[in-house]
């Protein structure tokens, strides 16, 4: 009752509808891990596009080894349109600096991209001549200015202190520090920022690569602060203990691996795992042979082999947009965009020896192109008989957990009674009967699709008493037509007319 009734007349009470809607994740939020010759190393970084990765992690490098901005590319290539950047430097990278009398700057990462901007301070005329401007700017732009400090004070006490405005807040610098206390006046004038090195080109299975890709995902680690990322993508590695650990931190953060072969690897001996990429945690991951042949704009657009992860994340992408993340994401629509070919081009018979073992593979076909033609987990194996076979049933189940996760927070510290079990029906059954009319389950009814149960029978007076609720939600998967098989019967004898 809203008010006390002390007059005759009329009260309104609005009555909540027990109503609270659950809306489904993202599910192609990939996030991309590999060295870079710039960006930050404490965080990452969403992008939207290519261009995005160009302008914070400087694009594309030569290097053998730098796998991670060709993979990135390939992703936008194929249909991606949301990610994260992980960048990992090797021990060795140094940080440019420039100093102007009292004042220290600092390149906001490690690297020699540095090296292209330099640092210009200007006082102001009397009497805010204790004030100043600091200027980052491109020399061989014609000194092009990319930002601008105003107003700037070195006295810790005023409001524009110059580090309390600049630092962790610019692209270009940051780390500003004054040699003295109290800070003195800065020098004017421009000075470049010089000493950053890139150092070592760490190739995914270096030592020095694997162990902060371990701490990434530690307990407040980078990765451990991003609020959602579906798919992990690491181009290149294949170092087994790592992609072990990175499947165990996919399954705690309900995420799919997506693992690359080595690029020497043969058909006849791909298909041998080594148990550690088939463990437990292997239902979150899916590996894809074989490396993916495509011309590199800094060689000349001479043609080389890539990592096929880049190119698959941006396909599951591109077919959870235009399907569903319930339709595998394999199958003549799942053409390689910028593929000039494959590394090995492969027989059907070839392709049979795989496919059994869980292992995807890319194919040339005529028509069609360069296509994904696989789409198991690494449960995949038909002698494993795992209820995670396949790559669309996983990904839908991942779906389903992060997005109930999400749209059931309300529930925590309810009255935990009949009240409360019934609206936990009401939504997870309208958010399940949604998915169902888009064509997301098996089943003609929903009673064949899905169930949603939450009662007396799942919660007993002993889970009450521990503040326990528990919800039964049940769904039957799609399964992806994997093998068609036609039987063509000659009709002997006439045919009456």
């Amino acid at each position: 009752m809203p008010v006390a009734l002390l007059h005759p007349g009329v009260y309104i009470e609005e009555v909540p509808s027990g109503v609270r809607t659950i809306t489904g994740v993202a599910t192609s939020i990939t996030l991309f891990i590999g060295w870079s010759s710039r960006g930050p190393t404490d965080r990452a970084l969403r992008l939207t596009s290519f261009a995005d990765f160009e302008r914070l992690y400087g694009g594309l490098n030569a290097d053998e080894n730098a796998f991670l901005g060709y993979g990135v590319r390939q992703f936008y290539q194929n249909g991606g349109s949301d990610a994260y950047v992980l960048r990992i430097a090797a021990d060795d990278a140094d940080t440019a600096t420039a100093t102007l009398g009292d004042l220290t700057v600092s390149a906001s990462s490690p690297g020699g991209w540095a090296g292209d901007f330099s640092v210009r301070i200007a006082f102001r005329p009397a009497p805010d001549d204790a004030r100043f401007t600091l200027d980052v700017i491109q020399p061989g732009a014609n000194n092009a200015v990319l930002e601008s400090f105003a107003n700037l004070s070195f006295d810790p006490a005023d409001d524009r202190f110059a580090p309390n405005v600049i630092n962790g807040r610019s692209a270009f610098i940051d780390d500003l520090v004054f040699a003295t206390d109290p800070p003195a006046a800065p020098t004017a004038g421009t000075e470049a920022l010089a000493g950053g090195d890139d150092g070592t080109v760490l190739a995914p299975d270096d030592a020095d690569f694997t162990t902060p890709l371990a701490a990434a995902f530690a307990i407040g680690g980078i990765a451990d602060r991003i609020d959602l990322f579906n798919i992990i993508c690491v181009p290149g590695l294949t170092d087994v203990d790592a992609i072990g650990a990175l499947q165990t931190n996919a399954r705690e953060r309900r995420a799919f691996l997506v693992v690359d072969c080595s690029p020497d690897a043969v058909v006849g001996d791909v298909g041998d795992l080594a148990p550690t990429i088939t463990g437990a945690d292997a239902r979150n991951s899916a590996y894809f042979f074989p490396w993916v042949r495509a011309a590199d704009p800094l060689r000349a657009n001479a043609v080389r082999a890539f990592p096929p992860s880049g190119y698959v994340a941006g396909v599951m992408a591109r077919t959870d947009a235009t399907r569903g993340v319930w339709k595998a994401p394999a199958g003549t629509e799942a053409s390689l965009n910028g593929a000039l070919g494959l590394a090995i081009t492969m027989s059907d018979a070839e392709n049979g020896q795989l496919n059994p073992r869980g292992v995807n593979c890319l194919r040339t076909m005529p028509v069609y192109g360069n296509i994904v033609w696989g789409s198991r987990t690494l449960h995949g194996d038909d002698q494993r008989g795992s209820e995670w076979k396949y790559v669309p049933v996983r990904r839908m189940a991942l779906f389903l957990e992060e997005s109930l996760f999400r749209g059931t927070q309300w529930v925590v510290f309810e009255p935990n009674d009949e009240p409360l079990w019934a609206q936990i029906r009401l939504n997870i059954g309208a958010f399940m009967q949604g998915l169902f009319r888009q064509g997301a389950f098996q089943g003609a009814t929903p009673r064949q699709a899905y169930f949603v149960k939450c009662d007396r029978e799942t919660t007993t007076q002993a889970d009450i008493n521990l503040g326990i609720v528990n919800i039964h939600v049940g769904f039957a998967p799609l399964k992806p037509a994997e093998f068609v098989v036609l039987r063509i019967q000659q009709i002997a004898g006439d045919i009456a007319t």
